[in-house]
């Protein structure tokens, strides 16, 4: 009886870590700490599970500083009007988002504001 109730349990834990496996956005990102960065996109990872955007931004003394945002699922994007063409190396754009809580310059993506004035969501609850 023991071995079977051990076997159960190992089942069920081991059904448990996909649970846990995926990331929550206030787990990783402060949104206490609001930051807005205007630059020029050197990267985009139009992946799954999520998509990725790297955008170089030069400060007063002309040092560039590359910031890492992440985005929503490629396919919440679609839904949202992204097609991996959307966002092109080169593009000037505006990113909205949450700094990252492990001190790395990047963050959550909330909102992108195109090189035409187009502003895209990118996050799962941006809906203002």
């Amino acid at each position: 009886m023991t071995k079977r109730l051990a076997i159960a349990i190992a089942a069920l834990l081991y059904g448990a870590v996909p649970l846990f496996a995926h990331h929550s956005v206030a787990g990783e990102y402060d949104v206490n700490k609001p930051v807005t960065i205007k630059g020029t996109v050197s990267r985009v990872d139009w992946t799954n599970p999520h998509s990725r955007i790297y955008v170089d931004v030069k400060d007063a003394s002309g040092k560039v500083t590359t910031w890492n945002f992440e985005l929503a699922a490629r396919s919440a994007l679609t839904r949202q009007g992204w097609t991996g063409k959307s966002v092109k190396i080169g593009d000037t754009v505006t990113v909205e988002g949450d700094l990252a809580r492990s001190g790395v310059t990047g963050g959550h993506a909330r909102t992108v504001v195109l090189a035409d004035g187009t502003k895209v969501f990118s996050g799962a609850n941006d809906n203002n």
